[in-house]
């Protein structure tokens, strides 16, 4: 497994390696001893899994709030998305700042998210799958999200017209978030 820190601080690109021969393929996909050398201490209390049948299906961007923040470290078993993640914490350089991996079952990565970022992703596949865990357990009352196409974020989806749900629809912009509930406090 090789681990990649990303521009935004926190954020990190995961390489497995599989081991494959005439039968398929092994491969680990989380080491708690390797993730601790790298600073990544994380107690995965969930683990959720997501299936978008649509090519352009846009599931975010979602967050929650202390005390109920969550770190997620996500992967795509089956397909392929565009990852995106957005810095929203007070006092980080990088606030307001987003970047993108693209996940995919034949590139076999995954990318952390933590604490303090609003994350979503878009198909890029029909049939794309995509399991994460996370290091809290859903708090519908903390949950939160903000427009996929705020233009103060200027996020390059791809496409200007992804499928999405009516919560994602009407989400609020960055700074109408912002009015409400300040930058999130880590």
């Amino acid at each position: 497994m090789q681990i990649k820190p990303l521009k935004l601080k926190g954020t990190f690109e995961f390489k497995l390696k599989p081991i494959g021969d005439d039968r398929g393929f092994f491969m680990r996909t989380f080491d708690k001893k390797i993730f601790e050398e790298h600073g990544i201490n994380r107690d995965w209390v969930q683990e959720n899994h997501a299936k978008s049948k649509q090519k352009y299906t846009l599931r975010g961007l979602h967050f929650q709030l202390p005390p109920n923040a969550e770190t997620k470290l996500l992967r795509c078993t089956s397909g392929a998305v565009l990852d995106v993640f957005v810095d929203l914490r007070e006092g980080s350089e990088t606030f307001g700042q987003w970047d993108s991996v693209k996940l995919s079952a034949e590139e076999k990565n995954m990318v952390l998210v933590p604490r303090g970022f609003a994350h979503g992703y878009m198909t890029l596949e029909e049939n794309s799958e995509v399991t994460y865990k996370v290091d809290s357990v859903y708090a519908p009352e903390s949950e939160r999200a903000i427009r996929w196409n705020d233009p103060e974020l200027n996020i390059d989806w791809g496409t200007d017209s992804p499928i999405l749900s009516e919560k994602d629809k009407n989400a609020p912009g960055l700074q109408e978030f912002l009015k409400e509930n300040n930058a999130i406090k880590i």
